[in-house]
């Protein structure tokens, strides 16, 4: 069995959980060693059974206690080699052979799982998402995106479960007090998916085998839960989608979600 849980998803800080019956890892530790721990101790799971953690890319809302939960816990740590140059500080802390390498676009086997991490565009060194598979069993993991092209919606293609960025709402972003920049470079090819965005690729993606989704890493400042909903709920009906076939969710930035079996 194939399980995903969202402990904590949006601008302010992600980390994610994935587990089987042999194997248990996280992706990213953007938010404190104490809350990670809560947070896998609210869905009866332990920091001290978790076999890896997998980084997306260094920005700090990835990697805020990534070094301290390596550390603390001798925790194993797969990244690709451009993002364990650009860790800084959290790199450090983490013990040598704890440092594990993977390349985008390639498989790596971890115990039962078969994780492949394909590149993502966004504004850090080499980000990535994950595509992660037990037997038959399919689910995918896709934040910080300026865009969704055709080799990202291949990737996400045939996954039964699929977390998916919905960051901004763009007339929110627009009267936000954001400066200018800042505003260009969320809604750039490197930066985020705006909710519709997400909503037109779900609707695609529902062709395409998916049976459930989850809406993360929402901004705090320029969208908010049930919005990101509306909108993507809005664009399924729009593209014609049976929203009766879909499990449609949106991620909490602040505590952990339900437990989704794929």
């Amino acid at each position: 069995m194939l399980k995903f849980c969202s402990l904590y998803s949006g601008s302010s800080g992600n980390c994610l959980f994935v587990s089987t019956n042999n194997t248990k890892v996280l992706i990213d530790c953007g938010t404190s060693c104490k809350k990670i721990c809560e947070g896998l101790a609210s869905i009866d799971s332990s920091i001290e059974d978790i076999d890896a953690i997998l980084v997306t890319h260094e920005h700090s809302d990835h990697i805020q206690s990534l070094g301290t939960v390596s550390r603390k816990f001798n925790i194993p740590v797969y990244a690709n080699i451009e993002t364990w140059g650009a860790m800084g500080s959290q790199k450090e802390k983490i013990s040598e052979n704890n440092i594990n390498v993977f390349k985008n676009d390639t498989d790596f086997i971890l115990n039962d799982l078969t994780i492949h991490p394909f590149s993502t565009p966004h504004d850090a060194i080499n980000p990535c998402g994950f595509n992660i598979h037990n037997g038959k069993k399919k689910l995918s993991i896709a934040t910080d995106l300026g865009y969704i092209d055709n080799r990202i919606f291949e990737e996400l293609s045939n996954s039964s479960f699929v977390l998916l960025e919905s960051n901004y709402e763009p007339e929110v972003l627009a009267a936000s007090k954001y400066p200018y920049q800042l505003k260009q470079r969320i809604k750039g090819p490197n930066g985020h998916l705006s909710n519709e965005t997400a909503g037109k690729t779900i609707s695609e993606l529902m062709k395409k085998d998916l049976k459930e989704v989850i809406l993360g890493h929402l901004s705090k400042e320029n969208n908010f839960p049930e919005l990101a909903y509306k909108t993507v709920a809005e664009q399924l009906m729009y593209n014609n989608s049976d929203i009766n076939t879909i499990k449609l969710s949106v991620a909490n930035r602040n505590q952990p979600g339900k437990i989704v079996n794929i």
